[in-house]
């Protein structure tokens, strides 16, 4: 099986908005890495490291003594994250191009992690099967996954609503299961990792409470916009990009909605 499209690309802007999207979700895959058991002096593998993000959250839970090694197969998200790192003063943390599951390392790892990244592989087990020849006995395994089943709004903030089909939609026309905590204990258990202990965290809130969430959201339909029409699911008009996140703010102003996000889904087991 081939993997889905992997349709957010690694362009300039869109490591820029990773970086911006990992700022609103620090707490959430640091609470999750945290009751995973990540702690000082461990040495961390962190699987589809993107802009790097994750490996400097890992690095502030090992500390200086611990290492982080982010794999990525794309050559200039690895440039990207290794040039931070080093901006950052990180010696613990280093980057490598390639795929995490067929690489070879100098040592086994206490932890494998990663965010967003078991729901663009086609077979998301098999995956998961790899990267645990990576661990020691007693090693971890923890991942954060999104889950866009329960994003909505109450009264209907229709701009809003709008703009989560469209995401949902582009994922699904693409061949990725954006919805993961239907699947998530699955892919474990057929990894042979035997039941995770799991985390869900949603987003709500009010109009003032919701601002930066919506932000996010038209954040990530900017970088969409080309594949929403091309899929013909929108067209650059009817998104009007320009003014997207402001009318999304006025509309729940308006009509004082409370938004629902999607989920954020982590789930950890040992081997």
């Amino acid at each position: 099986m081939q993997d889905p499209a992997y349709v957010l690309g690694h362009s300039d802007r869109e490591v820029s908005r990773l970086r911006n999207q990992a700022r609103f979700l620090e707490p959430i895959t640091r609470g999750f890495l945290e009751a995973a058991g990540l702690a000082q002096g461990m040495t961390v593998l962190d699987v589809g490291s993107g802009a790097g993000d994750v490996a400097f959250l890992a690095a502030e839970l090992v500390g200086p003594t611990g290492t982080i090694i982010g794999v990525d197969k794309v050559a200039s998200a690895v440039e990207a994250a290794a040039a931070a790192a080093a901006a950052r003063g990180l010696g613990q943390v280093s980057f490598r191009q390639g795929d995490a599951g067929e690489m070879s390392f100098e040592r086994p790892f206490d932890a494998v992690i990663g965010r967003y990244v078991l729901l663009f592989q086609a077979d998301a087990s098999a995956t998961l099967r790899d990267l645990i020849r990576h661990l020691r006995p007693g090693g971890r395994v923890v991942f954060h996954e999104p889950d866009w089943v329960s994003a909505r709004s109450a009264p209907a903030a229709v701009i809003y609503d709008h703009s989560c089909r469209w995401i949902q939609e582009v994922f699904r026309l693409s061949g990725t299961d954006g919805n993961m905590a239907d699947r998530l204990y699955g892919i474990f258990v057929r990894a042979g990792l035997g039941a995770p202990a799991m985390r869900m965290h949603t987003f709500i809130g009010g109009p003032g409470a919701s601002e930066r969430f919506l932000e996010a959201i038209a954040d990530l339909i900017a970088t969409l916009v080309p594949t929403i029409e091309r899929l013909g699911i929108a067209t650059t008009a009817e998104v009007d990009i320009a003014t997207l996140v402001e009318r999304m703010k006025r509309e729940v102003a308006a009509k004082d909605c409370v938004i629902i996000g999607r989920s954020e889904i982590g789930a950890w087991a040992r081997v």
